[in-house]
């Protein structure tokens, strides 16, 4: 079974992008190797799992690499949360909008963009 490893998140706004992650998410700001283009590499519990990067510097750093540049959507990106209530109050402390959603018997769920128009799905699983 794969896991998330990281989402990268191509921005023209590293700071702003970089803002909303740790506010909608309690994310922080952690260790970056010396990449080649600017930055930031933001940790959750388990460790780095949203990198984020400035657009044309990572793209131009890509092409001199020789890999392919991926200009295609990303529907979403999940994760999951231990409190609903905590995570709902951490998106409205951070004057995020998010749409609520129920999977009955299964879990309750926030989406909100982040200033990209990246969609993130916030699962709290019911337990059991």
């Amino acid at each position: 079974m794969a896991i998330l490893d990281h989402l990268l998140v191509l921005t023209d706004d590293i700071d702003a992008t970089r803002d909303f992650w740790c506010e909608a998410l309690g994310l922080e700001v952690g260790e970056r190797p010396p990449l080649e283009f600017p930055g930031y590499w933001l940790y959750g519990a388990a460790g780095p799992c949203v990198h984020v990067a400035e657009r044309a510097a990572y793209e131009a750093h890509s092409g001199d690499a020789g890999i392919p540049a991926n200009d295609g959507p990303v529907e979403h990106v999940a994760f999951d949360a231990p409190d609903y209530d905590a995570a709902a109050g951490r998106l409205a402390l951070g004057g995020i909008q998010a749409h609520s959603n129920e999977v009955p018997g299964v879990m309750r769920q926030l989406f909100v963009e982040d200033p990209n128009g990246v969609k993130i799905e916030i699962n709290v699983k019911e337990q059991r």
